[in-house]
């Protein structure tokens, strides 16, 4: 933990460090509260998968969002299960609302490599030689958290547990007529591995039965040495997913084989699309129980913060409410002059042990699925 003098000062201007979910809603929170906002986001642009998200509160979003119409060019958010969105939709909401706030300036393919502070403010410098100052900087960069090492130097690192999800996505009007897609979640048992299922808007955010997305995810803990042989895995540390170009053509035919023996329809067909499309995405767990959230002047947010299982089906609601948190407590220390760590501090205090029991629950899961085995 570094140490930071007394301070006084009050936020104007954040810089918020990643520019996906958590990030954006970040962003756009403290916009909301007057405050000037710099996004600094490594990639420009995000791939496309079969994710989607529970636990979408669909009040908090609006209010992050500004209550405001979609912005020209996004597509309007529609579930066809309650409380469930396809990624790619709600990022392009997302993105587009902060790409429209005046208050949030937006800087893509810009890699963050350190970040500091001092009694009268905090940065971050960039890959390209820049520093990026505020009273504020907000770590919301993912789970490989570049902030999160500033503030948990001890423990910088979040732990792979031991088993992947395969995620693919098909278009219900290319699968084969006749099949009847569940209106609702599906969660299925095929020997040792399990499948979730969920019915997706389209593209163009249509819910009309033949129009939708069929959304698989499927837990996979059979593959851990294929994840250290591409290097998605190095030690305990998760380094990236696995792309359809990074896996074998074996391990597509075994897929294969194992989807038309452990799956039942509909939701065997639309594996099956996927993988002869070869359009799905290998992705090792992380896990990560924060110890703090907050260093002086440098707080953190989603991912970054705290990250359990996709199984809880929590960590965007939780990424969501940390965004509305640190937001408020940056605004309540505007509202009435407290001092800014003071305020950050409230915030750990509000969120730490509720995020730090979601990310245990799921624990437990993983313990039993992967038999701790990483």
């Amino acid at each position: 933990m570094s140490h930071v003098p007394r301070q006084t000062a009050r936020a104007s201007r954040a810089v918020v460090v990643g520019g996906s979910l958590a990030g954006l809603m970040t962003g756009l929170a403290l916009a909301r509260s007057r405050i000037e906002v710099t996004l600094l986001e490594r990639v420009g642009s995000f791939p496309r998968s079969g994710a989607s998200l529970g636990g979408v509160d669909e009040h908090l979003l609006t209010r992050l969002t500004g209550g405001a119409s979609p912005p020209p060019g996004s597509v309007p958010l529609r579930s066809v299960t309650s409380g469930i969105q396809p990624w790619d939709l709600l990022h392009q909401r997302l993105r587009a609302a902060a790409e429209a706030d005046e208050r949030i300036t937006v800087h893509h393919r810009t890699r963050v490599i350190h970040v500091g502070q001092d009694a009268d403010a905090a940065w971050a410098i960039t890959e390209d030689g820049r520093t990026h100052r505020g009273e504020v900087v907000i770590g919301a960069d993912g789970h490989r958290s570049t902030v999160r090492a500033a503030i948990a130097p001890d423990k910088p690192d979040a732990a792979f547990a031991g088993y992947l999800i395969w995620l693919g996505v098909a278009d219900e009007s290319a699968l084969t007529p006749g099949h009847l897609y569940p209106h609702g979640f599906d969660i299925l048992h095929g020997g040792e591995d399990v499948l979730l299922g969920y019915p997706l808007a389209s593209r163009r955010g249509s819910i009309r039965p033949g129009s939708r997305r069929m959304g698989w995810a499927w837990y996979d803990a059979s593959r851990n040495d294929l994840l250290r042989q591409k290097g998605s895995v190095r030690g305990t540390v998760v380094q990236h997913s696995l792309r359809a170009a990074d896996i074998p053509k074996a391990t597509f035919k075994e897929l294969t084989a194992e989807a038309a023996d452990l799956w039942p329809e509909p939701w065997r067909d639309a594996i099956l699309d996927s993988l002869k499309r070869r359009d799905i995405l290998g992705t090792p767990i992380a896990e990560y129980v924060p110890e703090r959230l907050v260093d002086g002047r440098i707080a953190l947010v989603g991912d970054a913060a705290h990250v359990p299982t996709p199984m809880t089906g929590s960590g965007f609601a939780a990424s969501m409410e940390d965004a509305d948190a640190v937001a408020e407590a940056i605004a309540s220390s505007l509202r009435h002059g407290t001092p800014l760590h003071r305020a950050l501090a409230a915030y750990e205090r509000k969120r730490l042990p509720q995020v730090r029991s979601m990310v245990q629950s799921g624990q437990q899961f993983s313990r039993f699925f992967a038999g701790q085995l990483v």
